[in-house]
């Protein structure tokens, strides 16, 4: 029960983040989805940089980067965790495993968007 808060409260904090971020870079005569790309990137740079940190200097107790990895880096993007699971494949040599996950997460979830907004219009 601790975990699943640790998680609730840190997503509750991403969340924010990521809605604040999404407000103060989206600009309206843009195509481009600035917030979303901004909030991607940082939350990458961030979840590389406590996994890097704690495991660097030991300075995080399990809770803590539940709270901060999975809770607010997830709760911010999820693309940071994907980036990150990716990068955990490519270390440990797995690159078939990468390959088909990569592609796979990218072209399937597009394609289940398209299959909802279609959904949406039947």
């Amino acid at each position: 029960m601790k975990a699943f808060l640790l998680v609730g409260f840190g997503g509750l904090a991403g969340s924010m983040c990521r809605y604040a971020t999404s407000l103060l870079f989206t600009r309206a005569q843009s195509d481009f989805a600035w917030g979303t790309w901004i909030a991607n990137v940082l939350g990458c740079l961030l979840i590389g940089l406590i996994y890097g940190l704690s495991e660097k200097f030991q300075w995080l107790t399990p809770e803590w980067r539940l709270f901060l990895t999975t809770g607010f880096c997830g709760g911010y993007t999820t693309f940071s965790a994907f980036a990150f699971e990716n990068l955990k494949l490519l270390e440990s040599g797995n690159y078939w495993t990468f390959s088909i996950y990569s592609v796979t997460s990218f072209a399937i979830g597009l394609l289940a968007v398209a299959a909802g907004v279609f959904l949406t219009k039947m």
